[in-house]
């Protein structure tokens, strides 16, 4: 059912922008039909791919990291109320200054590289995975932490068996949007300074008034994207056998 979803949305979506296209009469410029940029990615498959290739790396690498950062802050706040003092303002700070204004800035310390990208795609995902998660342990029943301490369980043990496992659904809530958000990181990066990715193409044919090999990467990396958030959305629903599915 899911997939038929998707298959109807998809088609829905490509219906409606040829659609925009013949009604706005929009000069191929400015906006191409699906046809022409078809037609792009077939003819340009071989570069698109390698750029994609760059690009998702980014973002994998952004969310492996990311993710294991934003556990760890959620842990070390769960375990340590002082801490949580000091990591709280650091976590709003990270989402009050725009990411636009930090990706020179990345680019500048850490290169054109794929090091800054991974950057800018850690400091988007590390928010949600941090807060979610945290707040999740936070509304543990108490009844069941009371219950393990009459039982004499330790702490440890009781964040093991109990405040994780009803924290994770938040926590998968938290990394389906670490998912959806991070390849913003990883193009911003590649917009303000980079030799290779989705987000250098787009660039390089924008300057080229290759409009639709333009729209033809856009294409490729909303695909990637959803994808990549599906199948996140699929570990989850896995991992977390024992909640009702929250998912799409």
């Amino acid at each position: 059912m899911k997939t038929f979803r998707l298959i109807v949305l998809g088609t829905g979506l490509l219906l409606l922008w040829q659609l925009v296209v013949i009604i706005t009469d929009a000069p191929h410029y400015i906006l191409p039909g699906p046809l022409p940029v078809f037609h792009a990615i077939i003819d340009h498959w071989s570069t698109l791919m390698g750029h994609l290739q760059t690009t998702l790396t980014e973002i994998i690498f952004g969310i492996l990291l990311g993710t294991a950062l934003g556990i760890s802050a959620a842990l070390t706040m769960t375990f340590s109320p002082l801490l949580k003092r000091w990591l709280l303002p650091v976590l709003v700070i990270s989402q009050a200054i725009p990411v636009f204004a930090l990706a020179p800035i990345l680019v500048l310390w850490f290169g054109y590289g794929m090091a800054s990208k991974i950057a800018m795609a850690v400091l988007i995902i590390f928010f949600p995975v941090t807060s979610s998660f945290y707040y999740g342990m936070q509304r543990t029943e108490p009844q069941l932490l009371e219950l393990a301490r009459i039982m004499n369980g330790s702490p440890m043990r009781i964040m093991r068996y109990i405040v994780i496992p009803a924290a994770m659904p938040a926590f998968a809530s938290g990394l389906r949007l670490a998912a959806a958000v991070a390849p913003i990181g990883a193009v911003i990066g590649e917009w303000v300074g980079s030799s290779s990715g989705l987000g250098f193409y787009m660039i390089h044919a924008n300057a080229r008034m290759q409009i639709d090999v333009m729209f033809a990467a856009l294409t490729i990396l909303s695909v990637v994207s959803l994808l990549l958030y599906f199948l996140v959305d699929f570990a989850m629903e896995r991992l977390i056998y024992w909640e009702p599915y929250q998912g799409c």
